[in-house]
């Protein structure tokens, strides 16, 4: 059985909490950190380990075992701090290292120190935003580095009913369905002849362009 990502967040402000309580309830391992005590209290019957301390301290990030996460989350606010707590994640030896930034500048120094995604919450909000009010059927919308785009939309009418391979949406779209949820499941890599019901979203992924050809036949 493949191994479970695990995760480490620093920062349960709304962008960290909101990351850490989905990445929970789908099941991840999530080590949690906000140096603010109500915060930590509010969240501890939500979050399985979740921490009071200061995430730009080696010491804590040591005794939370931050070190072994797969992935680390840092959503601090304060500029120092997030820097700190990122060269300390990267000398750990953490994979992939997410940090959200405060402004351009935040991004710039984030990028020289070696954080593997920046986010821009505010930024990308607003793209997200606009692509929903034009095409009602996207729910989410990522554009990533390299010209990715991953998008969740709603099950275009006429693939109800119908399979992946009916599809063969790699070779006719170019793109690739990650996961399809159905009410409260998430199915992750879906097999091939999953049949795609009413009421099921998509997530996709491509190159810009073939995403929105798909969304583009969205109603």
């Amino acid at each position: 059985m493949e191994q479970k990502l695990q995760f480490f967040v620093a920062g349960l402000g709304r962008f960290g909490e909101s990351v850490a309580v989905t990445l929970d309830q789908m099941g991840y391992d999530v080590m949690a950190m906000d140096k603010d005590e109500d915060v930590v209290q509010d969240l501890s019957d939500q979050l399985g380990y979740v921490v009071c301390a200061d995430a730009s301290d080696e010491k804590n990030l040591n005794a939370i075992g931050a070190g072994n996460a797969d992935v680390a989350v840092v959503a601090i606010g304060d500029l120092s701090a997030s820097l700190l707590t990122t060269l300390l994640l990267k000398d750990m030896g953490v994979k992939r290292i997410v940090v959200k930034a405060l402004d351009e500048l935040h991004g710039k120094m984030l990028q020289k120190i070696g954080a593997d995604k920046i986010i821009y919450s505010e930024k990308e909000m607003g793209i997200r935003v606009a692509h929903n009010l034009t095409s009602p059927g996207i729910v989410d919308y990522i554009e990533m580095n390299n010209n990715i785009t991953v998008v969740t939309i709603h099950i275009p009418e006429d693939w109800i009913g119908k399979t992946l391979i009916d599809l063969d949406v790699r070779r006719k779209y170019h793109i690739t369905v990650v996961a399809i949820r159905r009410q409260k499941e998430n199915f992750i890599n879906p097999r091939p002849d999953m049949v795609m019901q009413a009421g099921d979203m998509l997530v996709i992924l491509g190159d810009t362009s073939s995403v929105k050809e798909i969304t583009s036949r969205l109603d």
